[in-house]
Parts: structure tokens; sequence; C-alpha cells
């Protein structure tokens, strides 16, 4: 009943954004997920982060990690780079917490995955303040394309890099083995891959990428992030955007990646 309750007030909260926001703006706060199909306390955040992604104001990333896969379910979802992306925010904060389910707001607040009140609390406080870099994406004839725009305010950390992380933007497993053995759980926009597009030094620009190149197997929307920091240490996320991605049949053409200045 208590979990019921909690869903029912995180949907609320996804729908109306945080405030009476207009429709289809921009994310104002960004959700990473790190969770794992052997851990029986990752079922409550998965369904946390489903809700609160059918509001239009929570980037929702699910991040499934590898680092339980020896307790006796291998979890079909996780990737080596979403539990080395986990690791980096421990050694960015210094605190090196590192466990499931783990969420981290903006890449700056982490926060158990399954403690909704202090989910929504931190979503509520990153809600509030927004993000400053206006970020765009698009897809078409193969090609997506990012663009990231003046800054609405000041920022006080300008180099940062640009990342565009293929997702699944929906997807349901049974789980066979292990602690959730018998379960089913549904899973939203899980990464299934990481590009690094390239820096941004504060500048408007843009960048373009083959379909075929950033996407996976599965993976039918993109995710864009910039975010301070460098050199594998992630800071804080300046901008976000997402989009779905429908990919042609035939084969596209060679991969390009560009930077222009406007």
């Amino acid at each position: 009943m208590r979990l019921a309750c909690l869903l029912s007030a995180v949907f609320a909260l996804a729908a109306s954004g945080f405030a009476s926001a207009q429709q289809a703006e921009a994310p104002r706060a960004v959700m990473e997920l790190f969770t794992s199909q052997g851990s029986s306390a990752c079922p409550p955040a998965d369904r946390i982060a489903t809700e609160l992604a059918r509001g239009d104001r929570t980037l929702v990333l699910t991040l499934p990690v590898d680092y339980w896969d020896y307790l006796g379910w291998k979890d079909t979802l996780a990737t080596p780079a979403n539990a080395a992306r986990q690791k980096a925010y421990a050694r960015a904060r210094g605190d090196r917490k590192v466990f499931t389910p783990q969420v981290v707001v903006n890449g700056r607040e982490a926060i158990v995955g399954g403690a909704g009140p202090a989910v929504i609390g931190a979503l509520g406080r990153a809600g509030d303040v927004g993000l400053p870099l206006p970020v765009a994406v698009s897809a078409a004839d193969g090609i997506i394309e990012v663009s990231v725009s003046t800054a609405r305010a000041p920022i006080a950390k300008s180099r940062a890099e640009v990342w565009l992380f293929a997702v699944e933007r929906s997807r349901s497993v049974h789980i066979d083995g292990g602690e959730n053995a018998g379960a089913t759980v549904d899973y939203v926009n899980v990464v299934r891959h990481m590009t690094r597009l390239g820096a941004w030094d504060g500048a408007p620009a843009r960048f373009d990428i083959a379909a075929d190149e950033a996407m996976r197997p599965g993976a039918d929307g993109v995710a864009v992030l910039v975010q301070a920091g460098t050199g594998g240490q992630p800071g804080p996320i300046l901008g976000a955007a997402q989009t779905d991605v429908i990919r042609p049949g035939a084969a596209t053409t060679a991969s390009r990646m560009v930077r222009e200045q406007f």
C-alpha cells in the first residue's frame, strides 16, 4: 500500500513537472538509476524510474550494472561501461559509495534508488534550479544531430563533454534466477551504449553522428548529456535532451562527426 501511494505521488510529480510547467519543455533534471536484476532491492527503484519517465521534466536513464552477476543470475542488460560510470561518479564525489539501487541526479547528488521520498526531493531541488544549457537532438535520414546553444545563465565550468546514450525506451525482463527469481521487471530508457561526441568549450556547437555508429541492437532512442568534467571524471550535468530514433533498413552513409561554430 505504501509503495502504491508513493508511485501515485511520483507520477503526479512527473506529470506536473514539479510545478505548473508547460508541456514538452526541455528536461530540468536528469536521473540516472544504477540497478541490477540480481538484487531484490532494485525492483521498487525500477518502478519509480518507470513512473518518472512518463513526465517530460525528468530525463530518466537506467544503467544496469554487472558486478552482482556472480551471485547466481547474470543481468541480461548490464554492461561494464554502466558499472564504470557509476564508479567514476563515486570517485568524483570522493565517497566511493557504489551500490544498487543508486540514483544520481544531475551528476551531483547520489541517493538510495529505492528511497522514494529522497529521490523525489532530490529531483524537486534539481528541477527548481533547472539545467542552464539548452540542448537539442534530432534524428533523420540516418543521421543524429545534436546542437548546444548559448547558456541561459553563467556557467562556472565551461569545459565539458558531450555524450550520446543509445537507449532502449522500454524493456520487460523475466528473471529466472537469483534473488528476483520468477519476477518480471519493466525497465525504461535502458542505456545500451555511450558515445563521446566531443568537447564543449562554452560556445554554441553542433555534432553529427551516423545512427548506425551510435545505436546498438534493441536501441530505439537516444539521450544527450552535456556534462562538466574531463578524463573520465563526470561532473555536473549542464544540459540534456532526448529523442526517438527510427533506423532505416538500409545501411547509412559512412559515419561523420563534425563540430561547427555558429
